[in-house]
């Protein structure tokens, strides 16, 4: 049977910063992070941290994840000039590593990666037609060549910031290929080539004092900050068609209207209400019988008729009559006028077969089930009431 590895070489030399992997960073070492986003992420069955160095070993066995094993690379592959992909294909020829299996090469130096990153990488490379996948950054600075041409833009029609769409710039946090692909190509990449776009402060990297220090600012200011901001959820908010319901179209002989809803769902605000949160729905819709059903699972809001930009301000709105800010909303959605509410709350989630720009966004969570499947009370469950 075919699994999922995260694979992360960490070396034990390091001209610029000694011991780098291993130095506190944000009050762990800097290797934990990224090694805990392998372990928290869902698809991720086995992390796999090469290292040539025992005080790295036992640092990273005292985190006690169960996910974690360490593998001893070869002083040869732990080399200044050595590649990656010799330490890779080390790996996976003296572990006999499964063809089959998927591979996911982490950098122990992107500690601003998290699961969600990984969990939206593995989602886009599993139900896309891609042979192999990276992260990247979206790059909006003006590049010029040596001759004294413009790179990227005209310049002639300078584009505002807000208009420009910029360039993709790889930021090394993980790639995703299949082992067979590897060994066929000899390289992390190769074949049909995805993309998995992150935010820009992703692409801070370590190799320098000055660089520890902008990284441990960002990490606070979206990580850490985040994380605690996720702690607090005082409200849930959903979308009604492909979250609550199939997104499914019925009909009567009589040409009445019918929604298939899930009564697990129904079950999850009811153990939001019981945990003291404040539960509603957000839809574009307007129909008595999503009026009906808001009112039989007891919810504290039933807001209809509202697309796109109209779901953002109605839950702000919302915020403001219970005095409470957008980080501490929880909303699941599913297609396109979800997208902007989804991007700015506390914690966003989506169903398994939302649509692939909704997927995309930076750190939501990609469910397990399907819309009108239970995914809002997998969503309650596993992030909300934990």
């Amino acid at each position: 049977m075919s699994k999922t590895i995260a694979f992360i070489p960490v070396r034990g030399g390091s001209k610029s910063i000694p011991l780098k992997n291993i130095k506190p960073f944000c009050g762990k070492p800097l290797v934990y992070w990224t090694v805990k986003a392998a372990q928290d992420c869902k698809y991720i069955d086995e992390v796999i941290v090469a290292t040539d160095s025992k005080e790295i070993e036992d640092t990273v066995l005292s985190f006690r994840l169960n996910k974690v094993k360490v593998y001893e690379r070869s002083t040869e592959n732990a080399q200044d000039h050595s590649s990656t992909e010799s330490v890779v294909l080390e790996y996976i020829t003296n572990k006999k590593v499964n063809t089959e299996d998927t591979f996911v090469l982490v950098q122990a130096t992107s500690p601003l990666l998290t699961s969600f990153d990984i969990e939206n990488g593995i989602n886009i490379y599993n139900n896309q037609d891609f042979d192999s996948l990276l992260s990247c950054v979206r790059e909006k600075r003006f590049y010029w060549n040596n001759d004294g041409t413009p790179n990227n833009y005209d310049f002639t029609k300078r584009p505002r910031r807000q208009d420009f769409n910029g360039i993709l710039m790889e930021n090394g946090a993980f790639y995703i290929q299949s082992v067979k692909g590897i060994i066929k190509n000899q390289n992390r990449l190769g074949g049909n080539i995805g993309i998995t776009e992150l935010p820009y402060y992703t692409s801070v990297e370590i190799d320098e004092e000055d660089d520890w220090i902008i990284a441990e600012k960002l990490m606070h200011k979206h990580i850490l900050s985040s994380n605690d901001s996720k702690k607090k959820i005082k409200l849930i908010l959903s979308d009604v068609d492909g979250v609550l319901t199939d997104a499914g179209m019925y009909y009567s002989e009589n040409g009445d209207e019918l929604k298939k809803f899930n009564t697990r769902d129904g079950m999850a605000f009811q153990l939001c209400r019981e945990a003291g949160l404040k539960t509603g729905i957000i839809t574009s819709e307007n129909t008595e019988l999503v009026t009906r059903r808001g009112k039989k699972m007891k919810l504290d809001f039933v807001v209809q008729g509202k697309a796109h930009g109209g779901k953002l301000n109605t839950a702000i709105s919302i915020c403001k009559e219970l005095n409470i800010s957008l980080d501490e909303v929880a909303y699941i959605g599913d297609d396109i006028n979800c997208k902007e509410l989804l991007s700015k709350v506390g914690l966003a989630a989506c169903p398994n077969d939302a649509m692939k720009s909704i997927q995309s966004i930076h750190n939501i969570i990609i469910l397990e089930k399907q819309g009108g499947e239970g995914c809002v009370r997998e969503f309650v469950e596993n992030y909300i009431l934990i």
